[in-house]
């Protein structure tokens, strides 16, 4: 068996536990440290060493040993934790990472980025109690060099054959001094699997035993490791409900009772169903640590009845995730209590409680989805045009698969959905980060973490909130000097926000800093050459600093520079398929609100007919609609037609003209105007007629055809024509710079 086929598996549950370990690191409080989270912080490090380890990935494994030494004297209350030491922890997170990403990429780690930080991991260790991490061998998990290798291990097995009760390999040699005995018992292994596991597993410690029974393998390992690197070294092999680890120390030495054995059988032959951990304590507390059996001497009268099985209470660790599995963290924070599961019960369920699908299989999914809905449209088309009366029973099956396909396609939807955390989360190292190095007090406040939006969308929206962040804390949030000069709190405040509206998805940057500059911002558009005025409304004034190339910074820093790359913040989210909308007050702050459909592959859309020609309207910009009057229409030199709508102007688009589509309705009052709204705008929309309301699937058109400025995908109706999906947008910015239309 080819372990590296596991290989994307730890690349995929390392990220996520890195990510766990700097959400942690960056809500500590190193004044009052909390236990649990230093427990957290610790299990995630401990476990992404013993996937490194197992897949020989060097760099990866000591850097993390070192880390994890310090982070376990933290939890243990042996090293006062500083900010600087935090500091330093995040810094081993990016190193890690960058580690990491080029294993993925089968190269080499930075070598310096390793010697430097882990320099830095070992003066800090030398800093704390005189105890330095430094003289860390270069294998985290070899044993002590004078316990390397022990003399009586190798003849073990061959000596415990003589018990008849004991068959399994159990050693009986001494423990060399300093480690432990370790049972693991790997249930349901194929034989390539067992040699596989078994060479891995002798790279934490001596093999002191070993026997196999059917597709059961027992190995006796003594050890410095501790349960967790067990579960992390074959959770990659093999499910954990096939991994059972016991402290089998008390046995070894406890040679007066080696007639206990003769119950061991019981315990060894039902499989489990859990990862049960068996810790000893220190405390002479034997019934409780011991969960074999105990000394003769404990029960001289019954033997044969030495703490059964069923008398110590294991440790149980829920199959999951190695992140889950390594849970117990030594003895400072075991896991959670619970009773072991029956071999046949639920735990086998529960750990098939999700997997990882591949993206593709799930885009896959959709489209094929997404074709079944545009059938189950077509024979609709089709069968209306049958007498209802006659086919009653065809138009009742049409309605129960009209509404299964609803059904399936929102719940196939739902899988590419994924919570705004996954964007949040990576804002408090950011803004932690660039504070300090603007000498700023900043707090950061998230709101909506749960609120999902599509994974496509998810990913891209990234990098224009990172943008909008850095210029709020460059630009937007005074320094704590000026914030008292004009009698605010010294710490200012960033908010990001998410929430559901209709169909869309509403993102917000806040700041409560010193908020926009109007007379700048205009002054600086018409120093540029730029078509301003005095008159133009706050939310005009505020779309000029999307515009290319345009910043009131008096000087751009590495931080930021407020204007220079918003034109591809905008562009990127109309991409999307959104908007961009900016509220300012002077003096109290500001607000960027970004709005995005919840996703790009189905629509709710308004269709609407041109001559033949149907389009559709997505329906999150129709405001409304309505038949105009011959008076409400005027002509504007320059502008070209307006209409009154509610003692409002508003530009008028022609669809007829802006598409060249012939045989339409050239007369205004003959037809129909939608008002819609876009960037911040409103416009009216000239059609010939409303068609109705539906979803479409959205098809996108720049794969097989070249992009058509006005046009943003298209679909296939229910009688297997193909409409034009309109961009808004675009349309709404046409209008402005050529009068009308979108042509020159």
């Amino acid at each position: 068996m080819d372990i590296t086929q596991f290989y994307q598996t730890f690349f995929d549950e390392a990220e996520e536990l890195l990510a766990e370990m700097e959400h942690l690191l960056l809500a500590l409080d190193v004044s009052a440290p909390d236990n649990e989270q230093l427990n957290a912080i610790f299990r995630a490090a401990h476990s992404i060493k013993g996937g490194a380890a197992t897949f020989g990935f060097t760099a990866l494994t000591e850097t993390t040993h070192l880390l994890e030494n310090l982070l376990d004297r933290a939890r243990r209350g042996e090293l006062q934790l500083r900010t600087e030491m935090v500091d330093t922890f995040l810094e081993t997170k990016d190193v890690l990472h960058q580690q990491l990403n080029a294993y993925r990429a089968s190269s080499e780690p930075d070598a310096e980025a390793m010697k430097r930080i882990c320099a830095v991991l070992q003066q800090l260790a030398a800093e704390g109690d005189g105890a330095p991490v430094s003289a860390a061998p270069t294998s985290p998990f070899a044993p002590p060099p004078a316990a390397a290798a022990p003399a009586p291990a190798p003849a073990a097995p061959a000596a415990q054959a003589a018990p008849a009760a004991d068959a399994s390999g159990a050693p009986t040699s001494d423990i060399p001094p300093g480690q432990k005995r370790l049972k693991v018992t790997l249930s349901g292994v194929g034989e390539k699997d067992q040699a596989l596991l078994a060479e891995e597993l002798g790279n934490l410690g001596a093999v002191a035993g070993r026997n196999t029974v059917g597709d059961a393998l027992y190995l006796w390992l003594d050890t410095t490791c501790d349960a967790d690197d067990i579960l992390a070294v074959c959770c990659f092999v093999i499910e954990p409900s096939q991994i059972d680890v016991q402290d089998a120390s008390a046995v070894a030495a406890a040679p007066a009772a080696p007639a206990a054995p003769a119950a061991a059988p019981a315990a060894s032959v039902a499989p489990s169903q859990t990862v049960e951990i068996f810790e000893p304590t220190p405390a002479p507390a034997p019934a409780a640590s011991a969960p074999i059996e105990v000394p003769a001497a404990a029960a001289p009268a019954a033997p044969q009845a030495v703490v059964p099985p069923a008398a110590a209470e294991p440790i149980v660790v829920p199959p999951a995730a190695p992140q889950a599995a390594s849970g117990g963290g030594g003895a400072q924070h075991p896991p959670e209590k619970r009773a072991a599961a029956p071999a046949a019960g639920g735990a086998a369920g529960h750990e098939n409680s999700s997997i990882r699908v591949g993206v593709e299989k799930v885009d896959q999914l959709i489209n094929l989805v997404g074709e079944l809905v545009i059938t189950q449209a077509m024979l609709a088309q089709t069968a209306s045009s049958l007498d209802p009366m006659l086919h009653d029973r065809l138009f009742n099956g049409m309605g129960q698969l009209e509404r299964n396909a609803r059904d399936l396609q929102e719940a196939v939807m739902s899988i590419r959905m994924m919570p705004m955390d996954y964007v949040f989360s990576r804002f408090p190292r950011l803004v932690r980060d660039l504070a300090t190095k603007l000498g700023k007090q900043i707090e950061l406040v998230t709101f909506g973490q749960a609120t999902e939006l599509d994974k496509s969308l998810i990913e891209r929206i990234i990098d224009p909130l990172t943008h909008l962040v850095r210029n709020s804390l460059d630009h937007g949030i005074e320094t704590t000097e000026q914030r008292l000069a004009s009698g605010k709190d010294p710490v200012g405040q960033l908010v990001l926000s998410a929430a559901h509206q209709g169909g869309n998805i509403v993102i917000e940057v806040s700041d409560d800093g010193a908020g926009l500059r109007r007379e700048k911002i205009l002054a600086k558009a018409l120093q540029q050459g730029m078509n301003v005025s005095e008159s133009m409304a706050d939310e005009e004034v505020w779309q000029l600093i999307f515009a290319p190339g345009f910043s009131t910074a008096e000087a751009v820093t590495d931080v930021s520079g407020r204007g220079v790359g918003m034109d591809v913040v905008k562009r990127n989210i109309q991409q999307m398929g959104g908007h961009v909308e900016i509220l300012s007050t002077r003096g109290k702050g500001t607000t960027i609100r970004i709005v995005l459909p919840l996703t790009l592959a189905i629509l709710d859309g308004m269709s609407v007919k041109v001559g033949p020609e149907i389009f559709i309207l997505p329906l999150n910009f129709v405001m409304e609609s309505l038949q105009p009057r011959r008076d409400d229409i005027r002509a504007v030199t320059g502008e070209g037609q307006v209409v009154l709508v509610r003692g409002e102007y508003l530009p008028l688009v022609e669809l007829y003209r802006a598409f060249e589509v012939p045989e339409a309705r050239l007369d205004p009052t003959q037809g129909i105007i939608v008002i819609l709204q876009a960037e911040g705008r409103r416009f009216a929309l000239l059609v010939d007629e409303l068609v109705g309301q539906q979803q479409v699937v959205v098809k996108n058109l720049e794969t097989n055809y070249r992009r058509i400025h006005g046009i943003s995908a298209a679909t296939i109706m229910g009688d297997g024509s193909v409409a034009l999906i309109v961009d808004v947008a675009a349309l709404q910015r046409g209008q402005r710079s050529a009068a009308a239309t979108i042509f020159n």
